[in-house]
């Protein structure tokens, strides 16, 4: 299989509902999934495959024990971190080709220990919200994120997708 234009990494998502709409954005968009333990679910949860449908097949789906795991399983993947806390927006970033875009769990996000690790600081990046939340629904996020990234890289638009 080629490499990804993108890959998509939740790290320990919770809510087996947002990573089921997730499978489907990644199944839509040909963009990898990865899930980083600890998972809040099991992969064979109800809600989970229901939220998926039939896009299971479709979607290329990876599971890492830890985010280290996933660096050493795709060293070629430029990493972003979207942080509710980070200053830069996403809409003033240029994504890479090959970016992997990092979101956190739904009731926390990235922790500030994870994103205290050597370089991760600097390449966080905020959605901006404009209005009154606080945070934006996983599956919210992961899709403004992955259809930034593929706008971006030119695969969107009038010779991109359908």
């Amino acid at each position: 299989m080629s490499a990804p234009a993108l890959h998509l990494v939740l790290v320990t998502p919770e809510i087996p509902a947002n990573t089921g709409n997730i499978v489907r954005l990644c199944a839509a968009t040909g963009v990898w999934l990865h899930l980083v333990e600890p998972l809040g679910f099991r992969l064979d949860d109800r809600v989970l495959k229901r939220a998926g449908l039939d896009y299971w097949d479709a979607c290329h789906l990876e599971r890492h024990l830890d985010f280290e795991a996933f660096e050493r399983a795709h060293p070629e993947a430029a990493c972003h971190f979207l942080s509710a806390r980070a200053e830069p927006s996403l809409f003033a970033c240029a994504l890479p080709p090959r970016a992997a875009l990092v979101l956190g769990p739904e009731s926390s996000g990235l922790s500030a220990r994870f994103l205290d690790v050597p370089g991760r600081r600097q390449r966080s990046l905020r959605i901006p919200m404009p209005g009154q939340g606080r945070s934006l629904n996983l599956s919210t996020a992961a899709g403004i994120v992955v259809y930034e990234a593929l706008r971006q890289q030119g695969l969107l638009g009038p010779t991109g997708g359908r």
